[in-house]
Formats: structure tokens, C-alpha cells, sequence
């Protein structure tokens, strides 16, 4: 779809401001404006990178939809029963641009341009006047372009019939990526089949779209130099539009864009979500005189041990102590921390050719994929005791295994305190058996006891916050 370079600076009605530019352009005595602000300008070669980025992401959204050139996703729902219309989308517009549209309902939208900027055509015609006349809608058209790798702004009201597209004719830059906010997805006069659509939570993007008239569509085709005619509004800064200076920096940021965007493309960029939970694990010198840790190594030497708890409150609970224990074992198969999981995925490479134990659980817990014949808790978790108190009111299970270099035993418990509150505890023996135990055991013991044992402990505490009926409050 081409688009048109912009006249010679010598044409240019030029002020200057010293707040953002802007531009509003009127749509009629009962409609507001058309506002399109400028923010900020980004590095060379920013916007198209970005676009990459985002679209990527945008891609892998539950919420994804490839419509009309204009690919979105929806990540925030209205919610009527609260009395929330809003919804938030994101949308992209490549280098080709998309055609001319409008909907019914209210648009405000921030986006970034790519490095070849962005031209955004607005044109006021109502359907009455294009019915009559197709021509008046080119007559009631502006024109606003916005410079490479910038950050702006853009509202306006429904009924506008608009179209985005790169500034440059026959760039390989994107027009720009959205960040858009429909004020009320419920806003103008909706067909009822698309208003109940709504209602069920069902809205998107292309379906709150409508295209041009086929008359329109038509003319256009039949006047392709119309759109050269059309009044111009260039916002900018650092550089007066269709100056020297503006042209000198255009090259370098289309390269730069080309460049960073296809890197973006061949490198992609992952997210993380990152939760800091709201306990806190307390590290303990030695498991308490009533643990099953104690029954192990009887009478042998003991190199190492620890003992770490965590408080939590409960909310409704008809769970025993026991059924929490089942809980916590099983969270320790399914939230795994995935530091942890990636030491251990190093730890197990590095242990194969000295023909040490390896499993993709954690050591202290690693036993519970063993398939050798032992005792089960709950039926189905291998432990070599178990222990569940007579008024119910603690339950623990000692797990382990042993290796040619070391044996280690490690106690997971659950205990209901005074105030109602769960304590969990995971705790750890270990007994050398050569020198080289030893020397393993020394080097692992910081990390051990700093960062594997007490974020093992946490992520499975997580886990039995996560899953449905068993709410926690972390203490």
C-alpha cells in the first residue's frame, strides 16, 4: 500500500512548541476532536525493533486474532458485572499498512512508530454525505504523520473512518505497534446480534471493524492520485519536518531499524514472570527432638544437617494434617523452582562420569521417583517412615537415598500449631562415606543450605496456595 513522502520543507507552515507536539483536528459540532499528541522519541532503529518484539509476543496470546493487516490480542476483558466496559488490546500495523475502517465506539490508543515513521489518514465524511457524493470522503480527509521511532498518542470518536500506514512508500518498516484502550466496547449504536456478542465477553477487534462503503472502495480505486492532494500535519521533534537535518537522519534510522528488527526477529525475546512470595522460610540449626530425622544414621557419623519450616495461616480447612503432607509431596513433583531444576540439570552432567545418582527432582526430594520397593504414604509416595500423630495434629515422612559416596535422609512434615496455623518443614541428614563425600558435601553445602533447600520448600508451599481449595495465607 504506498504511501506519499512529505513536500519540500519550503511548504511547511511551521511552529515551534516546547511541550509535546500535537495536532486536533475537528470532526463536527457534536463529536469531539481527533487528538494525536507526540510523546518522546526513541534511539534509531527503536520502533522497528519493538514491533518485532511485540508482535512475537502478541503471537503466542491466548487472545490472538490475524485480521484485516491488523493482527491483536486482548489482554484485558470487560467485566459488566462489575460495571467495567473497558477493554485493552494490543494491535500492529506492518509495512503494508491496512485499509481504511471505522467503528462505532470511542479509540484511544499509544503506540510506536516504525523507523520509517507513520502516517495516519482521517476522514470525517459521514455515511449520509458518502451515499450521496463518494468523492466527500476524500474532500473530508487529513492527513497526520508522525516521525520515525516516537512515541504517541492518538484519540478519537467513533465513526471516523481511519488508516494507518508507513510515512515511506514501499518500506520494509512497519507503520507502528499499539497499546489500545476501548473506553466502552458497549460505546455507539451496535447491531443487537454484535451487542449481545459483546455481552457474552466475545468482542474483538474485527468484529467491532467496519470497512469502507464498496462505492468508496470504488473511487479510490478509480482516483489512485486522490490521496496526493490531502492537507498534511507532520509532528516532530529535534528536526523541522522536511529539513535538511530530518533528511540526513532518516537513512540511519531506517538501517538501524532494518537491522535491530530482523536481529528481533531471528533472536525473539522470552518473558518471565517472577512472584516473590510473601513467606519467609526459617533456616534451623537441627530438625526438633520429635523428628524421624533423628532415627537416621543411628550410632554413624553425621556430616551435614539443616531443618527449615515455613508458617502459614489457614483459611477454611477440613483438611488433615496427613492430607496436607500428601499435598506437599505431590507439589513437589509439579511446582518445581526452576533455578532449583536448572542447578540440578547441571549438577546432573557434571555428576555422570564419577557414576553419581542422578534424578530431575532436587536431591532432598529426589527419592519420591524411586520405584524400588518401600513403604507408601498415601499409597503411592516411596518413604522409608512415616509418621502420623495420634490426635492428628502432626504427620511426617522420612525420605533418602544412598549413593557410593554419601547417604542422605531428608524429613518432611506438617504440623498444626496452637493458633490454628500450618507449619511445613523440610530437614536434611547426611553421612559420608569416603573422602570424597566429604569433599562433594563441602562443595555443595552453601548453595545446599542458601538457595536450593529453602527455595525447594517455598515453591512447593506456592503450589499448595495455587491449587483450588486449599487456601493459604503466607506467614
Amino acid at each position: 500500500m504506498a504511501t506519499l513522502s512529505p513536500p519540500p520543507a519550503a511548504l511547511w507552515h511551521t511552529r515551534r512548541t516546547h511541550t509535546f507536539p500535537a495536532v486536533s483536528l475537528p470532526t463536527g459540532s457534536h463529536r469531539v476532536p481527533i487528538e494525536i499528541n507526540l510523546v518522546s522519541r526513541l534511539g534509531p532503529g527503536a520502533g522497528t525493533q519493538l514491533f518485532w518484539e511485540a508482535h512475537a509476543c502478541q503471537q503466542h496470546h491466548d487472545g490472538f486474532i490475524d485480521a484485516l493487516d491488523e493482527p491483536s490480542a486482548r489482554l484485558g476483558a470487560t467485566d459488566f458485572a462489575r460495571g467495567d466496559a473497558t477493554a485493552l488490546y494490543t494491535f500492529g500495523v506492518g509495512p503494508q499498512g491496512h485499509p481504511f475502517h471505522c467503528h462505532v465506539g470511542h479509540r484511544v490508543f499509544t503506540a510506536v512508530s516504525g523507523s520509517a515513521g507513520a502516517r495516519l489518514r482521517f476522514s470525517t465524511a459521514t455515511p449520509e454525505e458518502l451515499a450521496v457524493d463518494p468523492a466527500s470522503f476524500v474532500r473530508r480527509l487529513r492527513h497526520v504523520d508522525i516521525p520515525p521511532d516516537c512515541l504517541f498518542t492518538a484519540r478519537f470518536p467513533g465513526g471516523i473512518w481511519h488508516q494507518f500506514v508507513p510515512r515511506r512508500a514501499a518500506t520494509r518498516h512497519p507503520a507502528f505497534f499499539a497499546l489500545s484502550t476501548h473506553t466502552n466496547e458497549l460505546g455507539g449504536a451496535l447491531a443487537p446480534a454484535l451487542r449481545d456478542r459483546v455481552l457474552r465477553d466475545d468482542g474483538d477487534i474485527p468484529a467491532l471493524t467496519e470497512l469502507l462503503p464498496p462505492a468508496v472502495q470504488d473511487h479510490l480505486a478509480a482516483h489512485p492520485d486522490a490521496l496526493a492532494a490531502v492537507p498534511v500535519t507532520a509532528l516532530a521533534f529535534d528536526a523541522r519536518p522536511g529539513s535538511w537535518a530530518e533528511a540526513a537522519c532518516a537513512p540511519l534510522r531506517a538501517s538501524l531499524g532494518l537491522l535491530r528488527g530482523t536481529l528481533a526477529q531471528w533472536r525473539g525475546r522470552p518473558g518471565f514472570v517472577s512472584q516473590k512470595p510473601a513467606h519467609r522460610v526459617q533456616a534451623h540449626p537441627q530438625a526438633p527432638a520429635q523428628s524421624l530425622l533423628h532415627t537416621a544414621f543411628a550410632g554413624e557419623a553425621t556430616h551435614h544437617e539443616d531443618h527449615f519450616t515455613v508458617r502459614v495461616r489457614v483459611g477454611t480447612d477440613s483438611l488433615t494434617t496427613a492430607d496436607w503432607l500428601e499435598a506437599l509431596l505431590e507439589a513437589f513433583l509439579t511446582h518445581r523452582h526452576p533455578g532449583v531444576s536448572r542447578l540440578m540439570a547441571l549438577r546432573n552432567r557434571l555428576a555422570r562420569p564419577w557414576r553419581l545418582r542422578t534424578s530431575p527432582l532436587a536431591c532432598p526430594v529426589s527419592s519420591l521417583l524411586d520405584t524400588a520397593p518401600a513403604h507408601r504414604f498415601a499409597d503411592r509416595f516411596p518413604v522409608h517412615a512415616m509418621q502420623v500423630a495420634d490426635d492428628g495434629r502432626s504427620a511426617q515422612v522420612l525420605l533418602g537415598a544412598d549413593d557410593w559416596h554419601l547417604r542422605f535422609r531428608t524429613c518432611v512434615g506438617v504440623r498444626r500449631c496452637r493458633d490454628g496455623s500450618l507449619e511445613f518443614s523440610l530437614g536434611n541428614r547426611v553421612s559420608c562415606r569416603n573422602a570424597f563425600g566429604r569433599l562433594y558435601l563441602r562443595l555443595i553445602d552453601a548453595a545446599h543450605r542458601r538457595y536450593i533447600v529453602p527455595r525447594l520448600l517455598a515453591s512447593a508451599v506456592d503450589g499448595l496456595s495455587a491449587t483450588p481449595g486449599r487456601p493459604l495465607d503466607h506467614q
